[in-house]
């Protein structure tokens, strides 16, 4: 290739995809908007700690994606052989070797951060040009296909000449989803989900699932969904044990949140997402983007509703359903900068709230304990997955722009950090594929 392949965005994807096509002997440039991922947890701490937001070095955007602050679980539902070469990249940069055989592998958020350094370095020292605090503000075209980037860097805005860029962007990079619609992009509205987390004492969990506790066992964990009457379903997502929830806002003036757990999971609270489906049909516009602005609209009601400074909206789950607490076995909010006690009904549209409730009930007859009165419930979780997809061709792999690449979870093509791994390297072996025919 004459020109390198620029890759947007060094989250899962990305860094896969560009890892890939660096061992090849392809010339790649990979473009972060964010910091590196040792910059970027100063700026999250002084978030916790503080309200202090970037909204370019955030939960969200920066070094490592969504996942580096999670509980970094490698589980999917996914069956590709890529995921091998994924797992055994992984653990050769730092990920605990437990990943390699265990049935549920995570890495936990205190190794995540070693991990995508050591990757971005080995891109590095395969040829490959890192560049962060670096976004892409628009696409050169001619004749239908690819010509350039344009980016802003932090010393203004240039072009990359290029006939290849990869959009692993991530599903939080709304101004660039704008940005593709501008250019007459393909693009469409996608189901994705919407709720709160659901935070219990780990204890509790344990007792739960194994009986009794065991100090010999693992901190438990969950999963499951329900099917409601109104057609409706709701399941949990993301379960972290012995983690923490955590304040995850990209933007000015929203609150959102997500779970992260280190990897001994050793905490005293257990949380998950309890998710509602939503669907293009709740929306009366054919407008691509309407399920992102669905979701700033929850976001922006949170953050007025909690006076303005990133505190997030908690609600005992007895006084979300209705059932008297004693107050004996009240869980604390993991959640930084700090709690707001209001109501989920304040910030929900009614068919997400009636959702939740009805799907607390009926996993409490799966989980005992899951509507304990004293459970709080920390809203809105809002980003579990992009609410539009890139559409892109199912051989070609490409959009309707040859040489446009939408690509992991943000483009609507994986779910978790696997997935959207295995998604990069799918799309770094088309490209080469793609090149070859010229």
């Amino acid at each position: 290739m004459q020109n390198p392949v620029v890759v947007v965005g060094a989250g899962p994807a990305g860094l896969m995809c560009s890892l890939t096509l660096a061992q090849n002997g392809y010339k790649v440039i990979l473009l972060e908007r964010g910091k590196c991922v040792e910059e970027r947890k100063k700026d999250v701490e002084a978030f916790f700690e503080a309200g202090f937001l970037n909204p370019e070095s955030n939960v969200q955007f920066g070094e490592g994606g969504a996942g580096t602050f999670s509980d970094g679980k490698l589980t999917t539902g996914i069956k590709d052989f890529r995921i091998r070469k994924v797992l055994e990249e992984f653990y050769k940069h730092g990920a605990p070797k437990e990943i390699l055989y265990y049935s549920k592998p995570h890495i936990g958020t205190d190794n995540l951060y070693i991990m995508v350094s050591a990757i971005r370095e080995e891109i590095k020292r395969l040829g490959g040009d890192v560049r962060f605090s670096s976004k892409l503000v628009n696409i050169k075209t001619s004749d239908g296909a690819v010509r350039g980037a344009l980016v802003q860097g932090e010393d203004g805005e240039y072009e990359i000449k290029t006939d290849n860029i990869v959009l692993a962007i991530g599903h939080s990079a709304r101004d660039t989803f704008l940005m593709l619609q501008n250019r007459n992009i393909a693009m469409e509205q996608k189901s994705f989900s919407v709720g709160a987390r659901i935070e219990h004492s780990q204890e509790m969990i344990n007792k739960s699932q194994y009986g009794r506790q065991h100090k010999r066992l693992p901190a438990a964990d969950y999963k499951m969904a329900v099917h409601l009457d109104s057609g409706r379903g709701v399941y949990t997502f993301c379960m972290c044990p012995g983690g923490s929830v955590v304040a995850s806002a990209s933007e000015d003036g929203g609150v959102v949140t997500n779970g992260m757990s280190c990897f001994a999971r050793d905490g005293k609270n257990a949380n998950s997402a309890l998710l509602v489906n939503v669907t293009p049909d709740d929306f009366k516009t054919s407008d691509p983007l309407a399920g992102m602005y669905f979701q700033r609209e929850i976001e922006q009601r949170a953050f007025e509703l909690c006076g303005g400074n990133y505190d997030a909206p908690c609600q005992r789950v007895g006084d979300f359903l209705g059932i008297e607490n004693d107050g004996k076995n009240d869980v604390e909010p993991t959640y930084r900068p700090d709690a707001c006690w209001t109501s989920m009904d304040e910030i929900f549209p009614q068919f997400i709230t009636d959702s939740m409730r009805e799907a607390i009930i009926k996993m409490d007859n799966k989980l005992h304990g899951f509507a304990s009165p004293g459970a709080v419930l920390t809203g809105p979780e809002t980003r579990s997955s992009s609410p539009v997809k890139l559409i892109r061709d199912k051989k070609t792999m490409q959009s309707n722009i040859a040489g446009l690449y939408p690509c992991g979870e943000g483009a609507g093509y994986a779910g978790g950090i696997m997935s959207a791994a295995v998604d990069g390297i799918k799309i770094a072996e088309m490209i080469a594929i793609n090149s070859g025919k010229h």
